[in-house]
């Protein structure tokens, strides 16, 4: 039987790898505990390492972490008995339990320990590029090619998973209904006419690009439908409708990809908002159903009926997808070659509230968890002029930096009000840049975060704005993400709450 693994041994690794710079030597540390690690614990301490928890949400957020015990003079803690409570943390509802095993945990761990369980519980542990480095470190520790487990992790939907299968059993991951893949990501272009596919006049695919829950939709071999988010959350007893379209396709086993989205009775997408409302709400699923009923849309099919779909190219996928599932089903497509005929669909598609279109191409597998020019979204881009309020240091490979900015727009009396933050569309140059830039137009500090002047204007892309309570000016940007600095305007010339409404 192998040593159970210290806790203090994960620390170590995890404050070593934060340490350094190097991508290769943060690989082979991580590789080395891994090789260390019982296989019975594989899993649980790479997913440590890659900053997250077996067990999900555990109940624990900062204020059952404000009164803890001191620190242990001998640590005592193994991995395999952190597990354990982190296992009973998410199983009971009793605040009393909860606060006996945190004084537990925590009165056996030592001060490193104890700062390294709550950041991990916090979900604030930063040693940069985490999931690329276990990927590289599992590969290495296992010795198999990266691209393959990559690939086990994409099918298994959890990469520490994958690790730990390679690491144990060597066993090849497929695909099987009833268990979430990673979904394929699509890339980006900002005008049809940029699509590579469309300006060498090559035959494509344009599909309406909906503003819903993005469904991975599963038909086991018993007959269960299970429905996944994005994120690979179960959200199956919040989305009878997506149930109820799986259930009535002529298949025994399915895997689909598409779209749950609410509706305006004309066929207009509702905003995003309500959508999102019927797996975040604590009102009954009927009372939902009733008040914002969901329509799905299919838009590709990756199982059926024993068919692994996922290495054949989309135009094979498709025409199983058309054959399947019924129009009133399916999400509005066009497979055309012609800019002219493209751009009036996209054109189409924003007239009628949804976001754009994806453009895919017909000879590409499904890239399960990958990003690539196969999928390229196309949708309106709207820019604002924002004025800098405060900014903060980075973590990671922007440690040292001043990196997410808060952004703010004229209020309707003059003063600036906050809107949102981006960190998102900066070059190492730009990241270089505003640092020294912020600094100098610094007024305070409230922990990572420096408040500066607020004379810089910033130029930001938005795909849209929504309703929100998080920030003053009662909007949130949607997908915000720097274009450049505008050197050219002062912040008296920077548009107004009014205008960043108006994009909502």
């Amino acid at each position: 039987m192998s040593e159970p693994i210290p806790l203090s041994r994960v620390v170590e690794v995890s404050r070593a790898v934060g340490a350094t710079r190097s991508r290769t030597a943060k690989t082979e540390l991580v590789a080395q505990v891994l090789r260390e690690t019982p296989p019975a614990q594989v899993r649980t301490v790479a997913s440590w390492l890659a900053g997250a928890l077996p067990q999900g949400r555990v109940g624990v957020g900062w204020r059952s972490l404000a009164d803890l015990p001191a620190p242990a003079a001998t640590p005592s803690l193994t991995v395999g008995e952190v597990d354990d409570t982190l296992s009973a943390l998410a199983g009971t509802t009793s605040r009393t339990t909860r606060t006996q095993l945190l004084a537990d945990l925590f009165g056996r761990a030592g001060e490193d320990e104890q700062d390294y369980l709550r950041r991990l519980l916090l979900g604030e542990v930063r040693q940069g590029s985490l999931e690329g480095v276990l990927l590289a470190a599992g590969a290495l520790a296992a010795d198999v090619p990266e691209p393959t487990l990559r690939r086990a992790a994409m099918l298994a939907g959890d990469l520490p998973l994958a690790v730990e299968i390679a690491l144990t059993s060597g066993e090849e991951v497929r695909l099987e209904p009833g268990r979430a893949i990673q979904p394929m990501l699509a890339g980006s272009a900002a005008e049809i006419e940029e699509v590579p596919q469309l300006v060498a006049g090559t035959p494509v695919v344009l599909d309406t690009k909906v503003d819903g829950i993005r469904v991975q939709v599963h038909k086991d071999p018993a007959g269960r439908v299970r429905v996944y988010t994005r994120s690979l959350d179960d959200i199956t007893e919040r989305v009878p409708e997506v149930v109820e379209v799986a259930e009535a396709l002529d298949a025994t086993t399915l895997v689909l990809d598409g779209e749950a989205i609410a509706l305006h009775p004309d066929g207009r997408a509702r905003p995003f908002q309500e959508t999102g409302a019927r797996t975040a709400s604590s009102r009954s699923v009927e009372a939902l159903r009733e008040a914002t009923p969901l329509t799905t849309f299919v838009f590709d099919v990756l199982h059926v009926d024993g068919r692994d779909l996922l290495d054949e190219p989309y135009a094979t996928r498709r025409e199983v997808l058309l054959e399947l599932v019924p129009e009133s089903s399916r999400v509005p497509g066009l497979l055309t070659s012609d800019q002219g005929e493209a751009r009036r669909f996209f054109d189409e598609a924003v007239a009628s509230g949804h976001e754009g279109v994806v453009v895919k191409d017909l000879d590409a597998p499904y890239a399960a968890g990958r990003r690539g020019s196969a999928w390229t979204k196309v949708k309106p881009r709207h820019t604002l002029d924002l004025v800098v309020l405060a900014v903060e240091w980075g973590s990671g490979r922007r440690r040292g930096l001043l990196s997410n900015i808060h952004l703010g727009a004229k209020g309707e009396d003059g003063e600036l009000v906050m809107v949102g933050k981006t960190f998102k569309g900066m070059a190492d140059e730009t990241l270089a840049w505003q640092t020294e830039r912020f600094l100098a137009l610094e007024t305070g500090r409230e922990g990572h975060v420096v408040h500066v002047d607020p004379v810089q204007v910033v130029e930001i892309a938005v795909d849209g704005v929504q309703t929100s309570r998080r920030y003053p000016g009662g909007v949130a940007l949607r997908f915000a993400r720097v274009l450049r600095y505008r050197e050219d305007k002062t912040a008296e010339q920077a548009d107004t709450i009014e205008t960043v409404r108006a994009l909502g």
